[in-house]
C-alpha cells in the first residue's frame, strides 16, 4: 500500500511510488528519491538484461556444459595491468567482522578492535522496510559520529575514539525493493542500499578519507561488474564526489565468479581494492551451478572444508590473481562464536578458528573476517604473527597452477543422519528466524546467516534429487537419503521446535511449509530469500 499523502510531507518525483508502512522522510527526502529513480531508470534495465543472461548460462550448465576460464577474455587475463593505487585507510585490513545494521551490533561492531566493520543489509539482514530504513538511519548516525543506544538494562553503547572503518554490503543485483515503485517496477534492493548510503554519507566520508567504500556481492560476471562501474561513476557524478573515489571490494562467493576474478578485477580497475573469499556462499553456489550433474553431489557441509582441493584451488587463485593485479586477498569468515557454558568444546572451537587463520595467512591473504567480536583478538593474532607489514602483496604465489579442473572438483566426504539432521534443522530455524525479521542467527555456536541456510537447503535438494551414478545415495548407517526421510525428519523438529524459544519460533510451520517446497520442487530455486521475500509481513 502506497504511504497516504498526509503523511508524506512533500510530492514524490512523477513515477516514483512509496509503498512501506511509513514515509521515512528524513532520508527518503524529494533529491534522495530523485536520485533513486534516475538510477533505476538508466541502469534497471541493463540490470534485467544480467540476470536473463545468467539464467542462460546456467542452461547450458543444466544441458551438461561445465563452467571454465573465457576465451574471449584471455587477452585480459594474458594482459599486463594493475588495478589503481590502494588508498591509505585502506592499506591493512587484516582482521574484518561482519554483521546486520542494528544499532547495538554497529556501534559493538566498530568498537570491537577489527580493523573494518562490514555493515550488511545482504546475508545478515531480513529486508523488511523496518530493517532497511531503521539500518540506513544507524549508519548515518554511526558516519556522523553521534549514533548511541541505551540498552533495556540501562547500559549506554557509544563509539570509541577510533572506531573501525565502515564498509558497506548492500543486496545482490537479483533482490527487489518492492516498497519502491518506480515507473510501475520495483526498484532493486541493490541500488536502492547503495544509492541511499552514498547520498546521506559519501561526502562527509569522502571529507574525512574514510570512503565511501562498498562490499559488492554475488556477482558472476564481469559485465556485471561493469554495470556497478557505470552505476558508481553517475553516482559520484550526481553527488559531487571525486571520480572513482567510492571504493569496492568484491565477494568472489559464486562458482562462475571463480572463473572471471582477472576480468572483475579489469572491469572496476580504477576502483576495486580487493577480492574476498566468499566461502560459504560459494560452495552454495557450486551445488547450484551443478544441479544438474549427477557425478557432483557434495558431501554435508562440514565436510566441505578449505582444505577440500577445490577449496584450495579456490583460494590460491584468488590469491595469486590479486596479488598479480595489485589488489588485496581476503580470507573468508570464521562462523564460530564463543562458547561461554563449555570451556571443553570453547577451546576446540577456538582451535579451528586458529587453524583456520593459520592456513590464511601462510597462503598469501592479506586479511579475513570473522563473525563474533569474541574472535577478533585470536585473528588479529595470527595475521601479526605470520603477517608483520600491513599485507601481503609482495606474495605473488607464482608457485600455484589452478585449471579449471581443479575449481571443478568435486570434495570427497559422506553424509551422516546428524548431518542430514543437521541440514534440515538449520535450515528450518534460519527460515523461521528470517521471516520473523532476524537475518543472523546463532545456532550450535555457529552464526548462521542466509549463505550458510542457502547451503543446508541446497544440499537437501541435490541429495533428493540427484543420486550418485543413477543409484541411490545413502546415510553412513545405511538409510536410503529420499523424500520419505526428508518428510520425518522435517515432521520431527518442526513438532520440537513450536514450543521452544529459539528466534522466530512462532514462524516455525510457516517455515516448514516453504522448506518443504523448496525441497520437493522439481528445479532448485535459485534463492531462498527471493521465495521468502513475498511471505515477509
Amino acid at each position: 500500500m502506497a504511504v497516504a499523502a498526509d503523511r508524506y510531507p512533500f510530492a514524490a518525483p512523477p513515477g516514483v511510488v512509496l509503498r512501506a508502512p511509513d514515509a521515512a522522510s528524513d532520508l527518503l527526502t524529494p533529491a534522495a528519491l530523485a536520485l533513486l529513480a534516475d538510477v533505476h531508470r538508466r541502469f534497471d534495465a541493463r540490470r534485467r538484461e544480467l540476470l536473463a543472461a545468467r539464467r542462460q548460462r546456467q542452461t547450458r550448465h543444466d544441458a551438461g556444459t561445465l563452467p571454465g576460464f573465457r576465451a574471449d577474455t584471455a587477452a585480459i587475463r594474458a594482459g599486463d595491468w594493475r588495478v589503481a593505487p590502494i588508498p591509505e585507510a585502506l592499506w591493512d585490513r587484516r582482521v574484518e567482522i561482519t554483521g546486520p545494521t542494528e544499532r547495538k551490533t554497529v556501534i559493538n561492531a566498530l568498537n570491537c578492535g577489527a580493523r573494518v566493520f562490514m555493515a550488511d543489509f545482504e546475508d545478515s539482514t531480513t529486508p523488511t522496510w523496518a530493517n532497511l530504513i531503521d539500518g540506513q538511519r544507524n549508519l548515518r548516525d554511526a558516519v556522523a559520529g553521534s549514533i548511541a543506544y541505551r540498552a533495556p538494562d540501562g547500559r549506554d553503547y557509544r563509539l570509541v575514539e577510533q572506531p573501525a572503518l565502515l564498509m558497506l554490503r548492500p543486496r545482490g543485483l537479483h533482490l527487489p525493493e518492492r516498497h519502491l515503485e518506480i515507473d510501475g517496477a520495483d526498484m532493486a534492493g541493490a541500488f536502492f542500499d547503495a544509492v541511499l548510503f552514498l547520498f546521506h554519507n559519501g561526502q562527509r566520508l569522502a571529507q574525512r578519507e574514510r570512503g565511501p567504500y562498498l562490499y559488492l556481492p554475488k556477482l558472476e560476471a564481469m559485465e556485471e561488474a561493469a554495470l556497478w562501474q557505470d552505476v558508481l561513476d553517475f553516482c559520484e557524478r550526481a553527488l559531487g564526489l571525486t571520480a572513482e573515489s567510492v571504493k569496492v571490494t568484491v565477494l568472489i562467493e559464486t562458482l562462475p565468479a571463480a572463473f572471471q576474478m582477472d576480468e572483475i578485477l579489469h572491469a572496476l580497475r580504477g576502483r576495486i581494492v580487493a577480492l574476498n573469499c566468499g566461502r560459504w556462499d560459494y560452495i552454495f553456489s557450486m551445488i547450484k551451478t551443478l544441479r544438474a550433474h549427477r557425478d557432483r553431489v557434495l558431501p554435508e557441509r562440514g565436510q566441505v572444508t578449505m582444505d577440500a582441493p577445490c577449496m584450495r584451488a579456490y583460494a590460491g587463485l584468488l590469491v595469486q590473481t590479486c596479488h598479480r593485479r595489485g589488489a588485496l586477498a581476503l580470507g573468508g569468515m570464521a562462523a564460530q562464536i564463543p562458547i561461554r557454558d563449555n570451556p571443553e568444546a570453547n577451546a576446540a572451537a577456538l582451535a579451528r578458528v586458529e587453524a583456520d587463520k593459520l592456513r590464511e595467512v601462510t597462503l598469501g591473504h592479506d586479511g579475513t573476517w570473522v563473525a563474533h567480536p569474541g574472535l577478533v583478538a585470536l585473528a588479529q593474532r595470527v595475521f601479526d604473527a605470520r603477517m608483520p607489514a600491513s599485507n601481503q602483496l609482495h606474495v605473488h604465489r607464482d608457485d600455484l597452477r589452478v585449471t579449471a579442473t581443479d575449481l571443478l572438483a568435486t570434495p570427497a566426504g559422506s553424509i551422516t543422519r546428524a548431518g542430514f539432521e543437521a541440514s534440515v534443522e538449520v535450515a528450518l530455524r534460519y527460515i523461521a528466524a528470517w521471516l520473523d525479521g532476524n537475518g543472523c542467527v546463532p545456532i550450535h555456536h555457529l552464526m548462521e546467516d542466509a549463505a550458510t541456510a542457502e547451503i543446508a537447503r541446497a544440499q537437501l535438494w541435490q541429495w533428493l534429487h540427484h543420486a550418485d551414478g543413477g543409484g541411490e545415495l545413502v546415510l553412513t548407517d545405511g538409510a536410503v537419503i529420499d523424500m520419505a526421510l526428508f518428510e520425518r525428519t522435517l515432521a520431527t523438529h518442526t513438532h520440537a521446535l513450536r514450543a521452544s524459544v529459539i528466534p522466530g519460533a512462532a514462524r516455525i510451520d510457516a517455515a516448514a511449509a516453504l522448506l518443504g517446497e523448496l525441497t520437493r520442487a522439481t528445479e532448485l530455486a535459485d534463492f531462498l530469500t527471493l521465495r521468502a521475500y513475498g511471505r515477509l509481513e
